[in-house]
């Protein structure tokens, strides 16, 4: 099965990102899409694997297999938790529904350490900017603040919310280069102070709660499997309970 038939016809979840869904959009801003796609569960019984991510089929489109989509949301990855919080959800199936449905059960408190390791990273890469050319990429810099301010808002309310509401003129400010490099710096150590805070006294589980997740995904997987191609005879002889090469 080719890779873009299975975003094509096997897509749970889909939303748009990006400056769209931070509320951040201007006239000609790209529209990113990601997905979640569930590979049927006979794919994994051969030697090759469904791959765990798809680029496309169209522009600015990546869609990530469930089960590992479900990994990285685990792991408090911030891109795959803003996935899961998107105001623009474009299609949702009944499975779709139900992952979204899990959206709690995937924070923590690991939020803090994850999206500060990620903030940490993008910072040294603006000051090496600064140093080779005397400003930084200011796009860069106004999603830094804005992934500061998710992480605080979070960590303060249990809540993730990606749309920035009324932050939106101050880091398209620093978009267009308005604010002092030093400015940006002193809110970014701000921000980043108010989110250690957060942290201490956060209403977020010390960890995500993995066993509820694992049991959707073994659900799903059993419902996909149950769902075999009813042409497929090695298929269906292991969802019979056959097994391979019995009569």
């Amino acid at each position: 099965m080719r890779p873009e038939t299975l975003v094509r016809d096997h897509t749970i979840y889909a939303c748009v990102m990006g400056s769209r869904a931070f509320g951040l959009a201007t006239e000609g801003s790209d529209t990113d899409r990601r997905g979640v796609f569930l590979a049927p569960a006979p794919l994994f019984w051969r030697f090759g694997k469904p791959p765990t991510h798809v680029e496309g089929p169209a522009e600015e489109q990546f869609s990530w297999e469930l089960e590992r989509f479900c990994e990285l949301a685990l792991r408090a990855n911030p891109n795959i938790l803003e996935c899961l919080h998107s105001p623009l959800v474009e299609h949702a199936d009944a499975t779709g529904r139900e992952l979204l449905s899990l959206r709690e059960a995937f924070l923590s408190r690991r939020v803090h350490e994850t999206f500060t390791r990620y903030a940490h990273g993008r910072r040294r890469t603006l000051e090496a900017d600064v140093r080779a050319h005397g400003a930084p990429r200011w796009k860069q810099a106004m999603h830094l603040l804005r992934l500061l301010v998710s992480a605080r808002d979070l960590l303060r309310t249990g809540t993730l919310t990606i749309d920035v509401g009324e932050e939106r003129e101050p880091l398209l400010a620093v978009k267009r280069g308005e604010v002092p490099w030093p400015e940006v710096e002193s809110w970014m150590a701000r921000l980043a102070e108010e989110g250690a805070r957060a942290a201490r006294r956060s209403p977020l589980p010390e960890a995500p709660d993995r066993r509820r997740v694992e049991d959707f995904l073994v659900r799903t997987r059993r419902a996909s499997a149950l769902q075999a191609d009813p042409y497929d005879e090695v298929v269906q002889g292991v969802v019979r309970g056959g097994g391979v090469g019995q009569g």
